[in-house]
């Protein structure tokens, strides 16, 4: 194990541990948003209609919200700790950075979601209909401002604003908090993080409903359910791929060099083609490839024949700048993690809409074979999301702040064995969380919630609460 260790760098084995952490981390926080939001969504048509099919999806789905929330906050707090742990160095350069957003993440934010997700909780049949409607849109409001400046500190890691270097400790110093909370890179970003968040959230409960309705259970109120998720996977399928679209155009400008790496482009090019698959090596030399013309520079500059630059001319601009060394990220995972990313969001958006399609000709519950399919899809958006965030980590790479901090140079100084130890321990503990995780949202999604008799369905929406 020694000699084992001895032969990995610190670098490689922090650059692991965090990429397991945050990939791991960010299966739960899209599902959070979005099921807030829905279940939100269905608790306001209960509160409207006073229909208790509604209301047990509120609580059925509600059940699945809570326990993700809560292996979320868990896994977000290794998360932050690592910083100090393995990146020391990239901590004292961004702490007066990433201060601000992160506090304020945390006495708003989070305060703000788990406040009122209290009140939810424990408020039902103690406060009024309204308070209690009011408690689950205050806590899923919570949660998108959560992300927002999460994704603000990120996107300042992509394109630094509002700062300056401090001459004596060479640390970056905030300047202007407006120009980071408007920065052009997070409101791309975080537009398009909500939007796959809520994506995921509808993607979730149509899968769990479509096996519901095929299993005969519950049918007035999974039907709802599912029709309420359907909308919601056109809508957020729909903004996710045109905000995706406008991140593509920006990334063109900003970070040129991943632009290249997504589609292994080596040589800069007007009208470059786009290669919706490629079998052989990406050095150029591809044994077999399936390209669209033109389509490249439709997506990075919105125009026909418009120039996309390549590796190697970005490569030497670079070493100009910046001084010798490879500034290329990992092609292979760029390329990939791209195409597959893409792929998914767009089988997503086939998938609401041939279920829009089927509820509008009222076949939705008598088809078992889309049904089957809706349920088997649940894990597209999560793995959609989780080589999204490969793509746009690694594709910043060798920068772990975009121009101004390497990676290499924001590890922490400690023996390859520290880290290996916590990546050991880490990967275990979020094992057994992972197993946690499935078993109880498995058992709870499992179970049918319990219809009403037809005296307590006879009830008032005011005191359903």
């Amino acid at each position: 194990m020694t000699t084992f260790i001895a032969g990995i760098s610190t670098l490689s084995l922090a650059r692991w541990q965090f990429g397991i952490t945050t990939v791991f981390h960010f299966l739960f926080v899209p599902l959070t948003i979005g099921l807030g939001l829905l279940v939100a969504i269905l608790q306001t048509a209960t509160y409207r209609t006073g229909d208790l099919s509604y209301d047990r999806m509120t609580k059925f789905f509600g059940k699945l919200f809570l326990v993700n929330f809560a292996i979320g906050v868990v896994t977000g707090i290794v998360q932050e700790f690592q910083f100090g742990m393995d990146w020391s160095r990239y901590s004292v350069f961004v702490g007066n950075i990433f201060g601000a957003p992160l506090a304020i993440e945390a006495l708003l934010a989070f305060f703000l979601e788990s406040t009122f997700i209290g009140i939810w909780i424990f408020g039902r049949g103690r406060v009024s209909a309204r308070i209690h409607l009011a408690s689950i849109w205050m806590a899923s409001i919570g949660t998108m401002l959560s992300a927002a400046f999460i994704i603000a500190a990120n996107s300042w890691m992509q394109h630094p604003v509002g700062y300056a270097i401090d001459a004596r400790t060479h640390q970056a110093v905030m300047t202007n908090f407006w120009a980071v909370m408007t920065n052009p890179t997070f409101l791309a970003a975080y537009g398009h993080v909500l939007s796959a968040a809520f994506l995921t959230g509808s993607v979730f409960m149509l899968a769990i409903a479509a096996w519901h309705l095929r299993k005969g259970h519950d049918l007035a109120g999974f039907g709802k359910a599912a029709r309420v998720a359907i909308v919601v996977t056109v809508l957020a399928s729909i903004a996710t791929m045109f905000l995706g679209d406008s991140q593509a155009k920006q990334m063109e400008v900003q970070q040129p060099m991943k632009m290249a790496a997504a589609e292994a482009l080596y040589n800069t090019t007007n009208g470059a083609s786009f290669s919706l698959l490629t079998i052989g090596d990406l050095s150029g030399n591809a044994v077999f490839q399936v390209r669209v013309p033109h389509i490249l520079s439709v997506l990075a500059t919105n125009t026909w024949d418009g120039k996309v630059q390549g590796i190697n001319q970005l490569q030497k601009q670079a070493t100009q700048k910046y001084g010798a060394g490879s500034y290329v990220p990992v092609i292979w995972v760029c390329y990939w993690t791209f195409r597959l990313m893409v792929g998914l969001g767009i089988l997503l958006f086939l998938l609401g809409g041939v279920a829009l399609w089927l509820v509008r000709k009222h076949r939705l519950e008598k088809s078992p074979r889309f049904l089957r399919f809706a349920s088997w899809m649940v894990l597209a958006p999560f793995l959609a999301n989780s080589f999204g965030w490969i793509f746009t980590e690694v594709g910043r790479q060798p920068w772990v702040v975009y121009g101004l901090l390497k990676t290499s140079k924001a590890v922490t100084l400690i023996s390859p064995g520290y880290v290996a130890t916590s990546l050991i321990g880490f990967t275990a503990i979020y094992t057994l969380l992972a197993v946690i995780e499935i078993g109880l949202m498995l058992k709870l999604a499992k179970i049918p919630p319990v219809i009403e008799t037809s005296e307590e369905a006879e009830r008032v929406p005011e005191l359903i609460y």
